[in-house]
């Protein structure tokens, strides 16, 4: 046999050598590589999409909070003005203040060690992604190690 098998031979009119039909190895390696980059392209569209919903989410809480805690800052600033205020009629003012002032630093204080424990187990990973890029490798890997039949 002198020339490729027929199978392999180039198409006539087509602008490069190697053919295209689905039943040839390269044009199956085409498939394949067309259908990784497609895949791939898709899991990062979902990631992407994925972060920008959490972090839409994060961010309109967070203004929320910002907002609220800023108006309780200014209530609680007046509430402490008034603790102090009602100390000093039995007490010197700066006791009065002293006291105020230490039981609400050490309010802050555990609220703050509260608060950071919690924000540290959150993540904004994304899950799904995560998932479906592990089912992906499992099928790539299955397919790419089974024995032809």
């Amino acid at each position: 046999m002198t020339g490729p098998p027929s199978s392999l031979a180039p198409v006539r009119g087509s602008t490069t050598s190697l053919p295209d039909r689905p039943d040839t190895v390269v044009g199956l390696l085409r498939r394949l590589t067309e259908d990784v980059s497609k895949l791939f392209r898709q899991e990062v569209a979902l990631a992407t999409a994925e972060i920008t919903r959490s972090l839409t989410g994060v961010v309109r809480g967070a203004a929320w909070l910002a907002i609220a805690g800023a108006l309780l800052f200014a209530g609680l600033l007046v509430l402490l003005a008034a603790a102090v205020l009602a100390l000093a009629l039995i007490l010197p003012s700066w006791a009065a203040a002293l006291i105020v002032g230490f039981g609400v630093g050490a309010a802050g204080f555990g609220l703050l060690r509260i608060g950071g424990r919690k924000l540290a187990g959150t993540t904004i990973a994304p899950k799904h992604t995560a998932e479906s890029l592990r089912m992906d490798k499992a099928v790539i890997t299955r397919q790419t190690h089974e024995p032809e039949t």
